[in-house]
């Protein structure tokens, strides 16, 4: 299976349809893939709160209707990124996984709402559901930023079946140490492979540390960016989480599991 996840420039104050153009240029430029990622709430800048609930969207809204329609277009998966999406009076920090026809195949809310330097919390409704996405290609755990810090939550997607992580992100400096560590050790202590698309760039003054990476079961990064936009690239295969789960038993040698 081939990866390709996007790490993106974040601009202050862009117009959002100027960021969904740029975005579906940076789609086209990733070549060949199965899958790619875009990061947290690209479309507007995840420190712009100013922005959260004048320009929310519901699951049909422009951001997402035009990844649909770039996923169909190229026939691959996509996870695209997050959006705030609005609800009846409600919003949340949503991430959708989009298929190869361009369908709407699974969505996840942010549970864990960061409150530290930011309002987040104060504006979002968290979520309540862990998702795990099965497809022909794989079966996707999704998490977003600082769900990282909450390995449970990793225990429970494993518990529904996930062999792949993906994560969407909006991780800043100076934490960049934290996020290098979190990225693998939930690959490692769920013997899963672990694809992240970080932000780059300055949003509100704040400098998002990117570090996108792809990672292995054995916690080995198989591709990283650096601070600047890429696309981090990577091929990988299934069968290496089966055959690392059977010569390394440690996720059947859990005694305290509450699934």
């Amino acid at each position: 299976m081939k990866i390709a996840s996007i790490q993106m420039q974040i601009y202050d104050d862009m117009k959002k349809e100027d960021t969904i153009s740029r975005a579906e240029k940076l789609i086209n430029g990733v070549g060949q893939t199965d899958l790619i990622l875009l990061p947290e709430i690209w479309n507007v800048g995840y420190f712009s709160f100013d922005r959260y609930i004048p320009e929310s969207e519901s699951y049909n809204g422009e951001t997402i209707s035009h990844i649909r329609a770039k996923a169909s277009e190229k026939g691959v998966y996509i996870l695209a990124g997050s959006i705030i999406e609005k609800e009846n009076d409600r919003f949340y920090n949503t991430t959708f996984l989009i298929g190869p026809s361009g369908e709407i195949l699974g969505k996840y809310r942010k549970i864990h709402l960061f409150s530290y330097g930011s309002k987040e919390s104060q504006l979002l409704t968290r979520g309540e559901e862990v998702s795990v996405i099965q497809t022909k290609i794989g079966t996707f755990g999704l998490t977003t930023c600082y769900d990282l810090r909450f390995p449970e939550l990793f225990r429970k997607m494993i518990d529904s079946g996930a062999n792949i992580f993906l994560i969407v992100s909006a991780w800043p400096y100076p934490r960049l140490e934290h996020w290098l560590l979190f990225n693998r050790a939930r690959a490692i202590e769920n013997q899963a492979y672990l694809i992240s698309s970080n932000c780059v760039g300055t949003n509100r003054a704040i400098q998002f540390c990117g570090h996108s990476m792809i990672v292995d079961p054995w916690g080995t990064i198989l591709a990283s960016g650096g601070d600047e936009e890429c696309i981090v690239k990577a091929e990988i295969s299934l069968k290496k989480v089966e055959d690392i789960r059977k010569k390394f038993p440690a996720l059947k040698d859990r005694v305290l599991n509450e699934s």
